[in-house]
């Protein structure tokens, strides 16, 4: 022990230190252990390519607090990191270094462009790991893992072929969200959907041989270039007629039918709907009912294909300003009408994406969706708050067959070989010799990817050691918390749940706990754009990690947004130094040795028995919070207890005990900081590791390192009620002194005589055994106890406690107006407190509902405004007197 804890609280003198210290004494890592439970989290992991923003500070934050608390209730505790290959984010950079180059990823090949991408990641992807460390997590790094990892591409592999077998995953052609500018599939939950303003419009198409024509509308016109049929409803008088005849479709001249199809609203628009399967998933449906032809009319940049005839080449835009010209030229325009709609973007790139055919991979999920669904209603886990359950499903009750493949290079490859003479679709582990349906030994393997999220799913397994049926798989498997933000609930904790239900048989996770975003303090999401982002880095630079980490869970409620505030910042640092400066002071009056726990508790003092028994019920409290987590409550119990009831009341009130001359008094006032310090520290460790492990360090007799000390609990027997109302009833009474001295200007230095005016015995009692807390904490010069008032002068400054008058005679310093006026405001204030009380006690529903003995508590808080009332009003009229 070194009790020479340094002057002055700065965490960049030891927060890498420590940081080292866990991290080589093994502290974070997790082994299996049967004399012990497990408790696991898996790490959501970030893109290998990222860097530390807010919503990841605050994540890591809530993880580490959470595996912190476990680690010390006892559990072996696994808290497994690691990063995802991000294909779509990651192949985008690396295309854009080898752009910067002159070169295209086309003109150097796959081959190359992979050992591009992986220098790439092995120069970014330590990044966020490093960013990570100065946070605090004490993740078990040992088993970091990455998405490409040679044991997690076998689990993806085994996934792919397992799913096919089952008939789960299969090739065709079906419309797709295509990003024209990553140039491939996205799935439908990577489609961010923005309002727009945009335009409809109204275009006659002729009937065949005819005067008449149709009216359709439209907000994509160029894709009209693509149309194979007009629908409308079967029951719709006002075309039954035409159902069966030809269209010509304007500028293609194209001869195309009118069909009949209840999925056409007939109330909706004009009632008829141009139909082209190709580029719109609703059409496609009706094209195969019909037995439609599928015209494609864009190539993969979104710009029109040699089946657009005049409009080849032209960007999809460009195309539609074209043809919406050349059909009001010749007459085919009705109207251009403004419209509102939701148009999607590719999440990644902004980009609007283009509905279109293609031939793709997908997994069937109504077979998947099932379980999952049935897991959650039954039971099995649980989303905190519950309302994000809703999320979950709707989003399975409504689910579309996922899109799996991707045209990308950087990812997990498909385990799919394609025969080049037969065109035989073979799924294998590994590539086959020949093709086993001709025989012929031309095989390619197909060039896309799959899904990042495919992946992702598996996290909860693969990263223990699945499709092997590993130890570690059979002992931390199920996990016990999810931690994720609600933006990725329909990506990632839909697909963990339905994966684990499929190959594990059981939930990944028991717990979801929802965290919301981290926004600026006028409430904006944090963006490049606006300007506004804070760096977790520059934070923990200038104030430390523990700051920051008190910062984001203090306030913080599971699925609610919060505002990010410098002045948070800087009082959570301030909360640190206190602590630091209140350590720091218990260390300096230790003295040698302690004296002996049963010595020191046979002879506590009042105030003793009061700090003593609210550290237990605080300890009672924290830990029901993180039960429930509630980890912001959590911290504010701990702040509120720490600052207040420890630093200003406990600690003034022992220094006089502390410089006296009764040593057993000196003796029992040091245990008792220093048994309170440790169970304030270990309760605030989970939430600021860094400050607490370095106290810790400093401190006699603590045994092994803080991080796997063990957890305070809760005892009965330390629960010491009655010093609790005493010592409460002593600083209620100081508050109130204080305040009058404030009020009047009293300067610090001002001794006042006080004299308390009550016939209650107890309080009577209560007040002499505590003269010197208002000596000490007051500014007393004396202390006078009385039966009544007779004598004091009508200048006496007064307040007003439970069953006593407090007066300060102050007749040099008073100014009756004054003295009125804050009379009158305390006269306002209880007459609030009668009214509500009152409200209550007259209210018929909650006199016959709520418990008796919260009924009783709440007349005896009437009893106790009515005679305090009582006490200002005669005050009030003996000053109005003067």
């Amino acid at each position: 022990m070194d009790k020479n804890l340094a002057k002055k609280y700065n965490p960049k003198d030891f927060e890498e230190r420590i940081y080292n210290y866990w991290y080589e004494n093994n502290y974070f890592r997790a082994e299996i252990n049967e004399d012990k439970k497990p408790f696991t989290i898996m790490m959501p992991p970030p893109n290998v390519t990222g860097s530390l923003h807010m919503g990841h500070a605050l994540n890591g934050t809530l993880q580490d607090i959470l595996i912190r608390w476990k680690r010390m209730e006892g559990y072996e505790a696994l808290w497994l990191p690691g990063t995802d290959h991000a294909s779509i984010s990651t192949e985008a950079k690396v295309v854009a270094k080898i752009h910067s180059e002159g070169k295209t990823k086309e003109q150097i090949g796959r081959e190359k462009f992979l050992e591009e991408a992986w220098d790439w990641t092995e120069k970014y992807g330590g990044n966020i790991r490093k960013q990570l460390r100065k946070l605090g997590v004490s993740c078990d790094w040992s088993r970091e893992r990455f998405t490409l990892d040679e044991g997690l591409s076998k689990a993806v592999e085994e996934v792919f072929i397992r799913l096919y077998e089952k008939g789960l995953i299969y090739r065709g052609n079906r419309i797709i969200n295509w990003c024209p500018s990553c140039k491939t599939a996205i799935s439908d939950a990577e489609v961010e959907y923005e309002e727009k303003q945009g335009k409809l419009w109204h275009i006659k198409y002729p009937v065949k041989d005819s005067d008449e024509y149709i009216v359709i509308a439209t907000t994509r016109p160029e894709t009209m270039l693509g149309d194979v049929a007009v629908a409308v409803n079967p029951e719709d008088e006002r075309y039954r007629h035409l159902i069966g005849k030809k269209l010509i479709l304007p500028l293609v001249n194209r001869e195309i039918p009118v069909i009949a199809d209840e999925y056409v609203e007939m109330e909706f628009g004009t009632g008829a709907v141009k139909i082209t399967p190709a580029h719109d998933p609703n059409d496609f449906e009706v094209g195969l009912r019909h037995n439609l032809e599928q015209i494609k009319i864009m190539n993969d940049d979104a710009s029109i294909n040699k089946l657009g005839g005049k409009y080849e080449g032209m960007d999809r835009y460009e195309a539609r300003k074209a043809i919406v010209k050349d059909l009001q030229d010749k007459g085919y325009l009705v109207k251009i009408e403004d419209h509102t709609h939701n148009v999607g973007h590719c999440e990644r790139c902004k980009t609007v994406i283009e509905p279109i055919i293609s031939k793709q991979w997908f997994v069937k999920m109504e077979p998947l969706a099932k379980p999952a669904l049935k897991a959650y209603r039954e039971g099995k886990f649980r989303f905190i708050p519950e309302r994000f359950g809703k999320i979950y499903v709707h989003w399975l009750e409504n689910i579309k067959d996922w899109c799996i493949s991707r045209q990308l290079w950087w990812g997990h490859r498909l385990p799919v070989y394609y025969c080049q003479n037969c065109e035989e679709v073979i799924v294998s582990r590994q590539k086959p010799e020949s093709c086993p349906k001709c025989g012929d030994v031309d095989i390619k393997q197909d060039p896309d990817t799959l899904d990042t999220w495919f992946s992702s799913a598996l996290w909860p397994f693969s990263t223990l050691g699945w499709p092997e049926d590993t130890p570690e798989l059979k002992y931390f498997y199920p996990t016990d918390v999810l931690v994720t933000g609600y933006d990725i609930i329909f990506f990632w904790v839909v697909r963990m749940v339905f994966s684990g239900l499929e190959h594990m048989g059981d939930i990944p996770f028991k717990n979801v706990l929802i965290n919301g975003l981290v926004r600026d303090s006028q409430g904006r999401k944090m963006s490049k754009s606006l300007g506004n982002g804070i760096d977790p880095l520059e934070i923990i630079d200038k104030y430390g990690a523990d700051a920051l980490r008190f910062t984001l869970v203090t306030g913080n409620t599971p699925g609610n947004d919060m505002r990010f505030h410098m002045e948070r910042v800087e009082a959570s640092r301030n909360f640190a130094n206190k602590l630091w400066n209140a350590s720091r002071f218990v260390l300096m009056n230790l003295g040698e040795e302690l004296i002996e726990h049963e010595k020191a508790f046979a002879s506590l003092r009042e105030e003793d028995k009061w700090i003593i028994s609210r550290v237990n019920r605080v300890i009672k409290e924290v830990t029901e919070n993180l039960t429930k987590f509630e980890l912001g409550i959590a911290a504010q119990k701990l702040y509120d207890f720490i600052w207040s009831e420890y630093c200003d009341w406990y600690i003034e009130m022992v220094k006089p005990r502390l410089y006296g001359d009764d040593e057993l008094s000196k003796d029992t006032a040091r245990y008792v900081l220093l048994y309170v310090l440790k169970d304030l520290l270990k309760l605030l460790h989970p939430f600021m590791p860094f400050i607490t492990e370095e106290i810790w360090h400093h401190l006699p007799n603590t045994g092994d390192s803080l991080i796997v000390a063990k957890w305070p609990i809760y005892k009965e027997e330390y629960n010491f009620e009655e010093s609790e109302r005493r010592i409460d009833f002593i600083m209620e009474a100081v508050k109130n002194i204080r305040n009058i001295r404030a009020e009047m200007n009293v300067v610090p230095s001002k001794k006042a005589k006080v004299i308390f005016v009550t016939n209650n015995n107890e309080i009577k009692n209560i007040l002499s055994e505590g003269k010197v807390y208002f000596t000490t904490l007051a500014g007393a010069s004396s202390i006078e106890i009385r039966d009544n008032k007779d004598g004091i002068g009508e200048d006496a400054m007064s307040a007003v406690v439970e069953d006593c008058e407090i007066y300060l005679p102050l007749e040099e310093l008073v100014d009756i107006g004054k003295e009125i006026e804050r009379l009158e405001k305390e006269k306002e204030r209880l007459e609030g407190e009668l009214k509500r009380v009152r409200n209550k006690l007259s209210n018929e529903g909650f006199i016959s509902k709520a418990p008796k003995h919260i009924v009783d508590k709440e007349r005896e808080k009437e009893d106790k405004y009515q005679k305090m009332m009582e006490k200002v009003l005669e005050r009030l009229e003996s000053l109005k007197r003067k």
